[in-house]
Order: C-alpha cells, then sequence, then structure tokens
C-alpha cells in the first residue's frame, strides 16, 4: 500500500538484506532469473534419467537410519520434552513414541533407493534432504534437495560416466532453453560464466586417484590452511586447488582411503581403499559423491560390526545381499551446488527458495 515502505527499493541492494526478505526477492531480476533456471534445471534432470529408462522412486522423509553414519539429524518425535519417557539409564525412552522407534529427517534417500534398484535395475531419486551440522558456509545448508540415482551391473567406472554425461546434458539443457538468463548472470553476476560452462561441455572430465592427487597437494602444502597426507579427508580449498589449478575443469577424485567412506563403499583389493569418488568442480568443491556399493555380504557385515553400527537397524539392508546382489553403484549430487555451478551465484541462500540454515527460519 506504500511505495516508500516497500523494501526493495531502485537501488542496489545487497543479497544478504534480499535474503531477509525471501518473500519479495523473487520481484527482483536477479533472482527471477535464478528461480526460473532452477525449474528449467529440475526437469533437464528428470528428462535425462527418463530418457534412459531410469525409474523415480520416492523414499522416505522420516527414516530410521542413518545413511551417511555421521549422526548430524533432526530428530522426530512427538514426546514432550518436559514429559519425556525415560528408561532405566535415563535415557529416553522412544519406544513410546509415534513410531515406536527413534526416527529422523532422512540424510540421504540411498540405502532406500538400493532396495528398488535391485528390483527394477536403474532408479533415481530427487527429493529434500535434511542435515543439523552447524556449518555457516557459502555452500551447506540444512534443507537441500538430492539426485540420487542407483543403477545395478554397474561398477565405479560407469557410475562416473552417467554422473558426467547428465552434468553435461543439463548444462546444454540450461544453454539452449534459457540464453536470456545466462546471459544476465555472466554480464551482472559471473563474469566468464558462459565461457565455464562451454568449456564444461567441450572437455572431458579429469580423473585422477585420491593418492595420486595427495601426492599433487603435498607438492603445495605451505599454501594451505590445512596440511594434507595421505589418510586424511580432501577439504574445499584442496578440491578447489585440484579442479582449478591442477585440471582446469571438474575433476573425479577416485579410490579413497576406507577409513574417511562410509560404511557400504566397495573394498578394494588393496584392502585400504574403496570405490569411491567425489567430483570437485571450479568456484564450488565437491558437486557429487559416489561409489560402488559393497554387494558381499559377509565383508558388510565385517564393517558395520567394526564400527559398532546396531544391526538390527539395517536388518532390511543386509538382507539386500543375503537375498540375491549384484554389483551396483551410484551416486549423490547436491541440487543447489549444481545450480551454483550452472548461474554462477556464489551463495547456496541464494538459489533456494526459502533457505534452512542455523538461526534461520523465518518463512
Amino acid at each position: 500500500l506504500s511505495d516508500k515502505d516497500y523494501p526493495i527499493q531502485k537501488k542496489n541492494t545487497s543479497f544478504e538484506f534480499l535474503r531477509t526478505q525471501a518473500h519479495l526477492r523473487p520481484r527482483t531480476n536477479t533472482f527471477s532469473a535464478v528461480f526460473r533456471v532452477r525449474s528449467l534445471l529440475s526437469y533437464a534432470i528428470h528428462r535425462f534419467f527418463q530418457e534412459k529408462d531410469f525409474v523415480y522412486v520416492h523414499t522416505p522423509i522420516i527414516t530410521g537410519s542413518d545413511a551417511e553414519g555421521a549422526g548430524e539429524m533432526f530428530n522426530v518425535t512427538t514426546i514432550d520434552p518436559n514429559k519425556a519417557p525415560l528408561k532405566d539409564d535415563k535415557t529416553v525412552d522412544y519406544s513410546q513414541d509415534f513410531f515406536g522407534k527413534n526416527t529422523h529427517l532422512t540424510v540421504s534417500g540411498q540405502l532406500e533407493g538400493e532396495t528398488y534398484a535391485l528390483a527394477l535395475r536403474n532408479i533415481y531419486t530427487f527429493g529434500p534432504t535434511f542435515r543439523s551440522e552447524n556449518s555457516n558456509t557459502v555452500k551447506h545448508a540444512a534443507e537441500f534437495w538430492m539426485i540420487e540415482p542407483e543403477m545395478s551391473f554397474a561398477d565405479l567406472s560407469d557410475c562416473l560416466d552417467i554422473a558426467e554425461e547428465m552434468i553435461k546434458y543439463c548444462i546444454s539443457y540450461i544453454l539452449e532453453k534459457a540464453p536470456e538468463e545466462i546471459e544476465f548472470f555472466d554480464k551482472f553476476i559471473a563474469p566468464g560464466l558462459k565461457e565455464k560452462l562451454n568449456t564444461t561441455l567441450e572437455k572431458p572430465f579429469a580423473r585422477i586417484t585420491y593418492t595420486d592427487a595427495i601426492k599433487e597437494l603435498e607438492k603445495n602444502n605451505d599454501n594451505f590452511e590445512y596440511k594434507v597426507s595421505w589418510g586424511a579427508d580432501i577439504q574445499t580449498e584442496h578440491e578447489r586447488y585440484i579442479s582449478e589449478k591442477i585440471f582446469g575443469r571438474p575433476t573425479f577424485i577416485t579410490n579413497y582411503p576406507a577409513e574417511i567412506k562410509a560404511f557400504y563403499m566397495k573394498q578394494n583389493d588393496d584392502g585400504k581403499t574403496v570405490a569411491a569418488s567425489d567430483l570437485v568442480v571450479p568456484g564450488i568443491g565437491e558437486l557429487i559423491g559416489g561409489s560402488q556399493r559393497e554387494d558381499d555380504y559377509t565383508k558388510l557385515k565385517t564393517k558395520m560390526d567394526s564400527l559398532n553400527m546396531n544391526p538390527e537397524e539395517y536388518w532390511w539392508y543386509m538382507d539386500l545381499r543375503k537375498y540375491g546382489s549384484v554389483p551396483h553403484s551410484g551416486f549423490g549430487i547436491g541440487f543447489e551446488r549444481f545450480m551454483m555451478y550452472v548461474t554462477g551465484m556464489l551463495n547456496i541462500r541464494d538459489v533456494i527458495p526459502f533457505p534452512r540454515t542455523p538461526k534461520n527460519c523465518e518463512f
């Protein structure tokens, strides 16, 4: 009703301020372009997998298992914290909760996705996931969307091939269907964006083993905040150095030490590494995480026992190996990080309609 009170005036308004006006920011040129591209990119992902006869599976939002094993989960409960039933050891008795057990919002649909891949061969999920990690970075959010394909009769190499093909298919689709938006981003948000996207299409993604990547990084250890050595996890600064300085394009890092990867990943013959891979890209770092899944019942059980995982929570997952498994692989790609790469936007909060981050759930 009042023009002078309208929060978004005709002046340069910071993205940080516009995050406080998430209900109005779609009216700006930048964010209307962002969310048009978000719609098109979502469609491109579905179109890619549908053309390849992948079955779209809806995995549950509420789950009782932790696919990542990191424990950074949002609990789902109807128990009143002021009247919580307690067990003899004074911990909460979740057997009296709504689901009769401790449940939480999903961190990944992978485990459930595997059940359908072993029946239907190739499937994919595309839905919201949640992490309660208290990270205030430009590429982390508490609620985000993930695409997670799972493929039977596929090894790690097959997994990398389909991931690269998907990335290139979607970028090509956006360049075709959203030329004005990409032109806008290239001019006002990320100069050189079109060149970066075209280079992504033209050149094959680089591939390097974790061991060789560490050797390259160690040559520049003096320039890193976090020093690298074999067995250590690779940080964002290392991921960007590999993709920006060493190769200058998206790069798959493969065969990580087993100790720093999830329990379900296929053990390699060397006994030290697993058939896992991360795709790291310029400007962001990790975009995709994937692996061949361990299909050997005995090896998987031994790994879970070594991590003191509760077998009762994963009985159904073990059944997949007990009752006829095949070699299978899959990966997960954070949709918002993909959006950042395609649009050149620098903060994950600016490619989600209503971002959920620590201390931020206003809308």
